[in-house]
């Protein structure tokens, strides 16, 4: 018997499940439940649409940013190592490498919201509640000097915040702005004489690696015996300094400053970075090390005689942007005065 009329009766099947006009007479499929449409449709518009009810303030996204998102940012947004800046970069994207962030180049807030609510944390994305989201993207708004710190992001504040760059995308006319460019036949094989690889990925260094999302748990150890250390090094050989140091307050003044440390460094060897290298600066004048770039306020600040006494760094340490304006600190500030107490402490065991 021949399997001719075998494989037509077959194709006559294939092509009638192919005709949807034909799906519900052999059952296949069924409307999609109103709660599955709901776990795909998340996108969130620049207008608001989409938008969960919920609010989260700074403080709160400060908080939750350090926990779950820092190991990759950076504690104040500023990217580590490979992985992406989240802030900075304003004025550069007429530079030939410019820094594009949520505060440079991101046009509309709802990107920033809607990116954060679908694909974050890294590894285990859409773990966040909708008040989460707001409190993390109030953070990032807070990093790019966007925002206050007494800011409260929510599904009716949403729409007023702008970013700086909401004006810096056109649409796409390509199709009659450079038809003329085009060519009707283009090249599809052998359109070079010859082609090179002249660099790869790896040598670049534009790849993130993996492990350094494990790195702060390896380290962990290394931080605690860290802290051991700077202990003992306070009792064993106390700086000389108006008063004994506490060495409690001093390993608890070490372990608050890992906030601080994406900036500033202490100790033998320390370099400015971000910020200014903080050897000796308890009982300094402000702006006293020499070749660190401060900002304006800063400057204006030591020329008015301004003096970092205990008080004077635990109203800045506080709230940094609200003692100063204008600071380039983006730091939100420590919350509580046994940080503060502890982080003086921490600085006063170095001297210059």
């Amino acid at each position: 018997m021949s399997r001719f009329p075998k494989l037509i009766a077959a194709s006559a099947v294939a092509a009638t499940l192919a005709v949807p006009a034909f799906a519900e007479k052999f059952g296949l499929g069924r409307p999609a439940l109103p709660e599955e449409i709901a776990a795909w449709d998340l996108d969130v518009a620049p207008d608001g649409t989409g938008l969960p009810a919920g609010s989260g303030d700074v403080y709160t996204g400060e908080e939750i940013f350090a926990e779950k998102c820092a190991v990759c940012h950076g504690d104040f947004a500023e990217g580590v190592g490979n992985w992406p800046k989240l802030a900075g970069g304003q004025g550069t994207l007429d530079h030939d490498d410019p820094l594009k962030t949520v505060g440079s180049y991101w046009p509309y807030l709802s990107t920033t919201w809607d990116y954060v609510n679908r694909s974050m944390p890294f590894g285990n994305a859409q773990s966040l509640t909708p008040d989460e989201v707001y409190a993390i993207v109030a953070y990032i708004l807070y990093s790019n000097d966007l925002v206050d710190e007494e800011f409260v992001l929510s599904d009716e504040t949403f729409l007023e915040v702008e970013l700086p760059n909401a004006d810096g995308f056109i649409l796409d006319d390509r199709l009659e702005a450079e038809k003329h460019f085009w060519n009707p036949e283009p090249c599809m094989e052998n359109c070079k004489d010859s082609v090179e690889i002249t660099m790869r990925a790896m040598v670049l260094d534009v790849t993130p690696e993996e492990e350094s999302a494990e790195a702060p748990a390896e380290a962990e150890p290394a931080q605690e015996a860290a802290v051991e250390a700077a202990a003992e090094k306070a009792v064993e050989e106390p700086v000389e300094t108006a008063a004994v140091l506490d060495p409690e307050l001093v390993a608890q003044g070490e372990k608050t400053f890992k906030k601080c440390q994406a900036c500033h460094q202490v100790g033998e060897g320390a370099k400015s970075k971000t910020g200014p290298v903080l050897n000796g600066i308890v009982g300094a004048p402000a702006g006293h090390v020499d070749g660190f770039r401060y900002s304006k306020a800063m400057t204006a600040a030591a020329d008015e005689g301004l003096v970092w006494t205990e008080a004077e760094l635990a109203a800045f340490l506080a709230k940094p942007k609200s003692y100063m304006k204008g600071t380039k600190m983006s730091f939100a500030g420590l919350k509580k005065d046994s940080d503060i107490e502890a982080v003086i402490a921490y600085l006063q065991s170095y001297s210059q």
